[in-house]
């Protein structure tokens, strides 16, 4: 229960933090677009910094969540700060949750849950084998890099979403090695954990993504970007968890069908929701339009 408590309320800190975000980057200069100058033009505003201190209260309650539970159980509860996402901003738009919101919300709640139920996620040995494990991390790198550099050359709606999955896969990579960072401090301490390479990675993971997905927030309304980042995360972390972490889900046939459907019903839900009216639209100033043809 009480994983289900720290990643559930972790869920909330993150949905209402990128809301916060958004609003706030929507407003910085395109100039600064996937630049870390971006990070600094927005360290100004008292809105983003709001932001950001509920997405670290997430980010450690989703820490400490990992640390009892298995990377495949977690990532699918983070992945209901959407509607944490979605109830914040219907507070202050005053929208109606609607057909759509309430399917978005039933598919997103059911998935989860048809997902844990069937897959019944269990902790077993961490993978040993090195070229397994950079396989998977050089993998879910890799595809969140090309996407970032693809996202340049689509239209700009394309732009948000691509760059919100790349930041999803670095968040999902990032959930999977602060795991082993704490596997790392419980087994030796500080002396063995400052020698690993993994919290440097952590560090490293998380400034990048922060960087896109603030990008992200910039170029297009929540509703194009949250989705995608929210969908990617968990896919990512359960890829890692199950690829080096050792995370084992039941495989018989019915389990993985169930499996299947849960996180078909995630995704579909998730995108039922970040397109809701009641998730802001954004509202774009005269000199950041940019041409809406792919370039």
């Amino acid at each position: 229960m009480m994983v289900f408590a720290f990643a559930v309320s972790a869920a909330c800190c993150l949905g209402v933090g990128f809301v916060l975000q958004q609003d706030a980057a929507q407003r910085a200069p395109m100039s600064d677009f996937l630049s870390f100058r971006l990070l600094l033009d927005l360290v100004r505003m008292p809105r983003w910094l709001a932001g950001i201190a509920f997405m670290v209260c997430g980010m450690a309650l989703g820490a400490l969540a990992l640390g009892l539970g298995e990377v495949s159980l977690v990532e699918p509860l983070m992945a209901t700060n959407l509607l944490f996402a979605m109830a914040f901003s219907r507070w202050r738009t005053r929208q109606p949750l609607g057909g759509t919101g309430w399917a978005g919300l039933w598919l997103l709640a059911v998935g989860v849950a048809a997902f844990v139920v069937a897959g019944r996620p269990h902790g077993g040995r961490t993978v040993t084998d090195p070229l397994r494990h950079w396989l998977v991390v050089g993998v879910v790198a890799g595809t969140a890099l090309l996407l970032a550099a693809v996202s340049k050359r689509v239209r700009m709606s394309t732009e948000a979403a691509l760059l919100a999955v790349a930041a999803g896969l670095l968040y999902g990579l990032q959930d999977a090695l602060t795991r082993v960072t704490g596997e790392r401090l419980a087994e030796g301490g500080w002396t063995v954990l400052v020698t690993t390479w993994q919290p440097y990675a952590v560090a490293g993971l998380g400034l990048a993504a922060l960087v896109l997905v603030q990008s992200a927030f910039e170029t297009a309304p929540l509703r194009m970007s949250l989705p995608a980042l929210t969908a990617a995360q968990p896919l990512a972390g359960i890829a890692c968890g199950v690829g080096f972490m050792g995370d084992r889900l039941r495989t018989t046939p019915g389990a993985l069908a169930w499996e299947a459907a849960g996180l078909v019903a995630i995704v579909c839900g998730i995108v039922l929701i970040g397109r809701h009216p009641a998730m802001p639209s954004g509202v774009a100033r005269p000199e950041r339009v940019r041409d809406l043809q792919p370039h």
